[in-house]
């Protein structure tokens, strides 16, 4: 069982930065590829990053790619999502899902992972 909890959302303006953090539970967090995903309102969850259990193989959607940056320490049992130049339509809940897999695997769908994050709130102003 991985339990996940996500933080570092908040009420920011466009062009901000955040870095949201999920910090998992257990002894083997490098077996897990982890994922970033996102929920707006009346809309359905997507995915936005992954990275693989080692860190080396990381994969964005293309509404975030180059803006947002997914990283993990594995040492900490922690990933992160750095994101940077927030536009008004980044609004939404975001989740951390942790899934088993290969070490060098990444996932990019929902039904792949195992285990989620309860989300934090990201609202961006204009």
């Amino acid at each position: 069982q991985v339990q996940l909890v996500e933080s570092g959302g908040g009420l920011v303006q466009a062009g901000d930065s955040l870095r949201l953090s999920c910090a998992a539970s257990g002894r083997t967090f490098s077996s897990y590829a982890m994922g970033w995903f996102r929920q707006a309102p009346g809309k359905e969850r997507e995915f936005i990053a992954g990275i693989s259990g080692s860190g080396g193989s990381t994969y964005y959607a293309d509404s975030v790619n180059g803006r947002f940056t997914i990283s993990r320490d594995n040492a900490k049992n922690t990933v992160y999502l750095q994101v940077n130049s927030l536009k008004p339509e980044d609004t939404a809940v975001y989740f951390c899902a942790a899934g088993l897999t290969h070490i060098r695997r990444v996932l990019t769908t929902s039904q792949s992972y195992d285990y989620w994050g309860q989300g934090t709130q990201v609202t961006v102003s204009s």
